[in-house]
């Protein structure tokens, strides 16, 4: 058997509007030729494709079976281990999964074992700018267990998921843990470039400390000075994320080595433990990193005296506090970058989207917003508009983008690299 040159040709623009992925039974070309030659007793078959997955790499990405030049048949393989045999298999595709978990139904995710080999596969209809987190899941147990959507049932999937080892591409780091996820990005997905550490750039120095019983990461920009300042300032929420786990350093290092980013000191708040607490729109915590955090920054690092040059940037939770810090302590932070917001908060007894009513009729702030949010965060995507909306009502300076994937750090890590360079350098 002889598989083609795998081919991803350049994609058009993509069209407006969220898109839901089309989940369908296993569709490849390339595994029909793989039946049908198993079913006419080719010699080597299978193996043969495997060394072509091997070579090229997984996921399979086919045209679209419907002849669209936007869409592309994406496949997820994976290869049967005959020393823990699998009963079923789930494939785990950040948000486009968890969308059928909030539904209680997993079973559209199941892969199939297909005929007469060890391949287990699932294709899915995905627009040509898709990015994605993934994992695998096999089970030996019944289907009954295998499709459970109960949140005990749920984490205990996540706690034992693995990567694709057919992906050639670096893996999404994680923690607590888990094991890393593989990574899909379709060849019109919004490019990354700034997210990897790259040869021949000057490195930043990262370090350790607590401020006020509070666990923080520095990272300073090569050769930096106490009194080589001013400086400006990021602070990002979930910093022992963005440190330890996704060396968020690289990124500013990148930054500032192409001149997107003025010479930028980097805070990294621990808040991950916490988020109850501080990230729903916590004023007490806000009015900790204005007044406790960022003098202590100035004094140290010679950065956020300025507000103008002062981003704070979050994500989830993280990007409704980063909004809400903005709007109660503009004098401070004048800048704030949202990715994936969570501006739906609070969903008890009280009016929902409370701060988007906030920056209705509050008074306008001096402030600048750079917002980002999935298609398919189907949770957050109209909230994300509605707020859009009333700050460019309100005359806000707002920056907004919505990109082809879910609530997921594959996604976030590029977005970050992008608001910070547009708020920061002005890109």
């Amino acid at each position: 058997m002889t598989y083609p040159p795998r081919r991803n040709p350049p994609a058009p623009p993509a069209p407006p509007g969220p898109t839901a992925p089309e989940v369908s039974s296993v569709r490849s070309p390339l595994l029909r030729t793989l039946v049908e030659d198993v079913r006419a007793g080719g010699p080597g078959a299978e193996e043969a494709f495997w060394a072509y997955v091997s070579e090229t790499g997984a996921p399979l990405v086919e045209p679209d079976p419907e002849g669209e030049d936007d869409h592309r048949l994406v496949t997820f393989v994976r290869r049967e281990d005959p020393a823990r045999p699998a009963t079923h298999v789930l494939a785990l595709v950040h948000t486009v999964t968890d969308k059928d978990r909030h539904a209680g139904d997993l079973a559209p995710h199941l892969m199939e074992r297909v005929e007469g080999t060890g391949v287990w596969a699932i294709s899915h209809r995905l627009r040509t700018d898709h990015r994605a987190s993934y994992q695998f899941h096999a089970s030996g147990g019944t289907r009954e267990d295998a499709v459970r959507a109960d949140r005990a049932s749920w984490l205990r999937v996540l706690d034992h998921a693995e990567p694709d080892p057919l992906n050639t591409g670096a893996p999404l780091p994680s923690r607590d843990g888990r094991n890393p996820a593989s990574v899909l990005e379709l060849p019109g997905a919004p490019d990354q470039s700034r997210i990897r550490r790259r040869e021949g750039v000057a490195r930043g120095t990262t370090l350790d400390t607590e401020v006020d019983g509070r666990r923080i990461t520095v990272h300073l920009p090569p050769d930096h000075r106490p009194d080589g300042g001013p400086y400006a300032l990021a602070v990002l929420l979930d910093g022992e994320m963005w440190g330890p786990v996704l060396g968020v350093g690289d990124i500013v290092d990148n930054l500032h080595a192409d001149g997107e980013l003025p010479l930028t000191v980097t805070v990294l708040v621990d808040t991950m433990g916490r988020r109850m607490k501080d990230l729903a729109c916590s004023g007490p915590f806000v009015d900790w990193l204005a007044d406790t955090l960022l003098p202590w920054t100035e004094r140290e690092y010679g950065a956020g005296a300025d507000p103008a040059r002062t981003v704070i940037a979050g994500q989830s939770a993280g990007g409704l506090t980063a909004a809400f810090a903005a709007f109660r302590r503009p004098e401070r932070f004048g800048l704030a970058l949202s990715q994936s917001g969570s501006f739906w908060w609070p969903d008890d007894d009280r009016e929902g989207e409370w701060l988007t009513g906030q920056y209705a009729w509050g008074e306008r702030r001096p402030v600048t917003l750079h917002l980002e949010v999935g298609h398919q965060e189907w949770m957050l995507l109209a909230e994300n508009r509605r707020f859009r909306n009333i700050l460019r009502a309100r005359g806000y300076d707002v920056r907004y983008r919505e990109f082809n994937g879910g609530h997921d750090y594959a996604c976030w890590r590029g977005g970050l690299a992008d608001g910070l360079a547009a708020l920061l350098g002005g890109r």
